[in-house]
């Protein structure tokens, strides 16, 4: 094959592929967070590991003193690596029913996720359709579901826990419920928008079909709502993980994420810490991954382009 030849191939561009190139912005993105990552590892454990140097008498070069800030036992700032592997460890090194392992406690947290996040849906949902169809609801309940939202949820969990725990209600349901609490505020806000977001003469064109309320909620109101419905379980699924995480940290829970993040920063364990948040990160993104799933089957159900 000649010299001619090979330049008249073309030239395969990886970042013409139709994959990398619908994410190629968000692996850029990711890309860049991960560099920046590694430069603050650096500058936040410099001194760290200097003090430890220096304590020990040990002589050092620039190039000891970068590998040491992104390999320190208990650093300031875990190292992407050192949290992949401290995740891959605690996921992979122990049985999935241990209590040593990452999957075990996030298979605790995800069901208090999960059962708060139904409760908290449905009731969200039950209020919006009371809220549209009720204007006395919508003057005197829409604020106080708003100002239900400004109390820290740090300060309203141990009053549930504490307060549920006198009435001998203890494990699941209690984290369920404060999941529940926060995540109903953004499935009702979405749902009143969504209900409501007909124009008024298409509402005018169904009482001149003579249709009833029921009618028209379903075959006008609620295909109306699915858009506005799925991108508000967006919201409330990764609300609900985060309420079922510090609903485990005022009760010294045995396990969950929230009892994983509680020990290791009890006994110092940054690394543990760390790998526990991408640990919660991940199952956020599952679980909106899921429900962004769900809402293209459904939307290509009802005839609309997702």
């Amino acid at each position: 094959m000649t010299t001619s030849t090979l330049h008249s191939q073309p030239q395969v561009n990886v970042w013409h592929h139709p994959v990398i190139a619908r994410h190629a912005p968000v692996i850029v993105v990711v890309l860049a967070l991960i560099a920046i990552w590694y430069v603050a590892t650096v500058f936040a454990n410099t001194s760290l590991v200097r003090d430890a140097f220096e304590r020990e008498e040990i002589k050092f070069s620039t190039l000891d003193l970068i590998a040491g800030t992104l390999g320190a036992e208990r650093p300031l700032v875990v190292a992407p690596h050192q949290m992949l592997a401290a995740f891959a460890d605690s996921v992979f090194g122990y049985p999935p029913d241990s209590p040593r392992s990452l999957a075990y406690h996030a298979w605790v947290t995800l069901s208090a996720t999960l059962v708060g996040f139904i409760i908290g849906a449905v009731f969200g949902i039950v209020l919006a359709v009371l809220i549209v169809h009720a204007r006395t609801l919508e003057k005197s309940l829409m604020p106080w579901i708003i100002c239900s939202q400004m109390v820290p949820i740090l300060a309203v969990a141990p009053i549930v826990i504490v307060v549920l725990g006198a009435l001998g209600l203890q494990g699941l349901l209690p984290k369920a419920i404060i999941s529940a609490y926060l995540c109903f505020f953004p499935v009702t806000i979405g749902m009143v928008k969504g209900l409501t977001s007909p124009d008024p003469i298409q509402r005018d064109l169904m009482r001149t079909w003579s249709a009833t309320r029921a009618q028209t909620f379903w075959k006008l109101r609620w295909p109306s709502s699915m858009p506005f419905l799925f991108a508000s379980l967006k919201v409330a699924v990764t609300i609900s993980l985060i309420g079922a995480i510090v609903g485990e940290l005022p009760t010294g829970a045995q396990a969950g994420i929230g009892a994983r993040l509680l020990a290791g920063s009890y006994y110092g364990q940054t690394v543990q810490i760390w790998a526990a948040l991408f640990t919660a990160a991940l199952l956020a993104a599952v679980l909106v991954g899921f429900i962004g799933a769900a809402e293209k089957l459904v939307l290509r159900r009802m005839g609309t382009k997702p």
